[in-house]
């Protein structure tokens, strides 16, 4: 009876231990978190850039757009692949000067597909005015007078439909994220850059166009942007050229304005942009909205709860040049929250700038770097899906 007892517990015992050795849970996968493990610096530092073609070119001089444009790249070259070795990039966005026709664009893509970082493609088009392929000739794609028009119909399908119809080309011709559709307002008459390239100055009328043609791109399978936040419908200035501001306070701003990103990101858009407009009454400064840690992290990813993908409008753009330097721009835009700096004026300066700012004098850590790396991972995954 005594072995037979002992028999007992020492099987209770095996027991025992086997049930505290087995694990309750199986710990989720995280492919997104291994992949940023991989990278070193700088293929991280890469991911935070979307730039031009011409950003590869360092022969080219620019001081203008037209003086851009007017160079006309369309291919290429091995001097940009070789740039590109040493600079990796998580987006290239290509503009109408790059793009002649389905052919040309074709192999374009192709190209800047391989380069290293295994950069999206990202274009503006929104349809009307701003329409890169819709206003070529050379593509037989459906063409639309403006969103103001669609928006005066107060029919919603419209605007899906426009959204699926740009996003179902787009695809065709292997873009991976719109930067449309225009969220602002279009409240101020003597604005010289938004007017009809916004759908309303009813900002729920708005808001309801912007979610269905953000619909429309994602059933088209390509990935949104709502812009420009915190919105520059109200603003007399354009920010191409230099400073601009938005007198409202943000009070004001959430009765108007913001009403449409709101929306827009109750229904989970993929990507917002941050303006270059100054908002005083709300930050109480003159800082850019691309710079400015008040109306990224406390506004919009804090209060408005945004936790996607924050890309800056151009830093080309005259409100930025006339004030910063590309590599300081960058690495200010980086320190206030934002994920993806759009278009520098000069990518090598702004790539180096932020290389600088965490390896050298540490105003960015590798973890500031790594939090914004995995949410352009995670939109990549999420777009080739």
């Amino acid at each position: 009876m005594k072995r037979i007892y002992i028999v007992l517990l020492a099987a209770l015992a095996f027991s025992c231990t086997c049930s505290v050795q087995k694990p309750a849970t199986t710990s989720p996968q995280d492919p997104i978190g291994d992949q940023l493990r991989r990278m070193t610096l700088r293929e991280k530092v890469g991911q935070l850039f979307c730039v031009r073609p011409e950003a590869f070119d360092v022969a080219l001089e620019w001081d203008s757009y037209e003086e851009l444009a007017s160079h006309a790249l369309q291919d290429v070259t091995p001097q940009m692949k070789r740039v590109n070795e040493d600079y990796p990039v998580g987006g290239v966005i290509l503009f109408a000067h790059n793009i002649a026709d389905p052919e040309q664009l074709d192999s374009l893509v192709k190209k800047l597909k391989a380069f290293k970082g295994e950069p999206l493609l990202y274009i503006d088009e929104e349809g009307g005015r701003v329409a890169r392929i819709g206003n070529n000739p050379a593509f037989k794609v459906k063409k639309y007078k403006s969103m103001g028009a669609i928006g005066k119909t107060l029919d919603t399908l419209q605007a899906y439909d426009c959204g699926k119809t740009i996003g179902a080309y787009l695809k065709e011709y292997g873009f991976d994220v719109d930067l449309a559709p225009v969220a602002d307002v279009n409240t101020n008459p003597h604005n010289p850059i938004i007017g009809t390239r916004a759908f309303s100055p009813d900002p729920k009328v708005a808001a309801e166009m912007v979610v269905s043609y953000l619909n429309g791109l994602q059933d088209a399978g390509l990935a949104g942007c709502v812009k420009h936040f915190p919105g520059h419908g109200d603003t007399r200035t354009d920010t191409h050229f230099g400073y601009a501001q938005s007198k409202k306070t943000w009070e004001e701003m959430l009765d108007c304005e913001l009403l449409p990103f709101k929306s827009a990101i109750e229904n989970h858009v993929p990507l917002v942009m941050i303006s270059h407009i100054a908002a005083p009454a709300v930050t109480g400064n003159s800082v850019p909205a691309s710079l400015s840690p008040v109306l990224i992290q406390e506004k919009l990813r804090g209060e408005m709860g945004y936790d996607g993908v924050i890309i800056t409008d151009g830093m080309a753009m005259g409100a930025i040049t006339r004030q910063y330097k590309p590599g300081r721009a960058a690495v200010l835009s980086l320190q206030a929250g934002a994920d993806i700096i759009l278009g520098p004026k000069d990518f090598i300066e702004a790539f180096d700038a932020v290389m600088d700012a965490v390896q050298v004098d540490s105003t960015l850590t590798e973890a500031r770097i790594d939090e914004s790396v995995r949410r352009v991972l995670t939109l990549k995954a999420q777009v080739r899906q």
